[in-house]
């Protein structure tokens, strides 16, 4: 029969700590555990292994005799029969196929024959018992713009389960929030997973985010860019009067200062709102239009 390399089973070296041990298990029998795997037979094969890995050598006894014999294993009785008193047992078992293991975590199989042949079979049933948080979920949410820049409630699908999530202004593209308990179930009473769920933010044709600050292009005729004048724009917010400035020039960027998105979770404050002007040219001009511009352009070389 095949000599097992226990550390190699729990990822772990040689030399590894008992908490060292203890945290390379947990890893590997939360990810492996039947509950978690209800068709998978490879995984419940290797979470066999891996609770085997750990009754050896979460034991100073059995994992000293362990390293000490290691691919000599077979050996292990002529090795302690020499050094012990005539009549005296050994403390590796030679009971044949070896003994059942009911502590739970096997499922009623027995242990590797490997191991019964070490060891006798001989398992505990201290980690029965042992708990294991739920399996974490993952979701996805799609916003709009619109969507993010006030503060609202959704309602959530998970498992069958209707949950209904407050969802802050200001949330971010990419951002990502934990819902503490609504994951998958634990076992032997651990804990239930959490919910994570990343929020996706859908880009949008008019208003350009950037952290905080809203950027938005904004059209402005010939005449009121030369002469100056008012102008009304939409904002996230609403409609807002501006004031152009005379001689404004095509390009030209203002800012309104707390116009801009929401900041996550504080209240009242804003980022900032920057407008890009782009000067349009008038088109299908009349013949006295023409002139005059004709005009204007002579009194302006001169």
């Amino acid at each position: 029969m095949t000599f097992i390399d226990y550390y190699k089973v729990l990822g772990i070296e040689k030399s590894a700590t008992p908490a060292e041990i203890k945290n390379a298990y947990r890893k590997q029998a939360r990810k492996l555990h039947p509950d978690l795997n209800p068709n998978d037979k490879e995984a419940q094969a290797k979470f066999q292994q891996v609770n085997e890995a750990n009754e050896v050598l979460s034991d100073p006894e059995k994992r000293k005799k362990y390293d000490q014999y290691g691919k000599d294993w077979q050996h292990a009785d002529q090795f302690e029969n020499a050094r012990q008193p005539r009549g005296q047992a050994s403390g590796f078992g030679s009971g044949g196929g070896g003994q059942t293991y009911t502590g739970g975590d096997f499922g009623g199989e027995d242990f590797s024959e490997f191991f019964s042949s070490m060891f006798g079979g001989a398992g505990g049933a201290r980690n029965s018992q042992v708990k294991f948080k739920g399996q974490d979920y993952n979701s996805e949410l799609q916003l709009s713009l619109t969507d993010a820049y006030t503060t609202h409630q959704q309602t959530l699908n998970i498992n069958g389960k209707s949950i209904r999530i407050t969802i802050q202004a200001g949330i971010e593209n990419g951002q990502v929030i934990k819902l503490k308990g609504y994951g998958g179930p634990g076992t032997n009473g651990g804990p239930a997973g959490d919910l994570y769920i990343t929020f996706s933010i859908a880009n949008d044709a008019r208003y350009k985010r950037n952290g905080n600050d809203i950027y938005i292009t904004e059209e402005v005729n010939l005449y009121t860019a030369i002469l100056g004048g008012e102008l009304t724009i939409d904002t996230l917010s609403g409609k807002v009067k501006l004031t152009v400035k005379p001689e404004t020039q095509n390009g030209m960027r203002v800012r309104l200062k707390g116009k801009g998105f929401p900041v996550y979770k504080k209240d009242g404050e804003f980022g900032d709102l920057y407008i890009t002007y782009t000067i349009k040219i008038p088109t299908n001009l009349t013949d006295r239009e023409k002139a005059l511009f004709t005009e204007l352009s002579q009194l302006k070389t001169n």
